[in-house]
């Protein structure tokens, strides 16, 4: 998970935080046997949602990805499979000098070693 950004929001610590208070008081309230004041925290739970949805609407929700760093995440990702693809091939894998075409080269055949 530490390499997304699911939670690790303003948005998503607000919202959360809301509706734990929210269970709060109603926990409180329940205990107090007092019905006005659990329905109370009832209403404060969805409440934290929807602060969460509106703070993600207004651009708190997320650290946008920029394109540079989108097509370095999709190249890291090709070449990963390209490596992994030339090994299962038995090949070994180079880095390709230009972006549109990996490199593979063969691996040498073992040379046998008389005695």
């Amino acid at each position: 998970m530490a390499g997304s950004s699911h939670g690790h929001t303003p948005a998503a610590w607000t919202g959360v935080t809301i509706s734990i208070i929210g269970f709060c008081i109603a926990g409180v309230f329940m205990v107090a046997a007092d019905p006005l004041g659990f329905v109370a925290g009832l209403a404060v739970i969805p409440l934290g949602g929807l602060v969460g949805l509106g703070m993600r609407a207004a651009g708190l929700g997320g650290v946008k990805e920029s394109d540079a760093a989108k097509q370095a995440r999709v190249a890291a990702g090709r070449a990963s499979l390209n490596r992994v693809a030339a090994a299962a091939r038995g090949e070994e894998y180079s880095a390709p000098q230009s972006p549109s075409q990996p490199q593979v080269q063969q691996k040498p055949e073992p040379v046998a070693q008389t005695a």
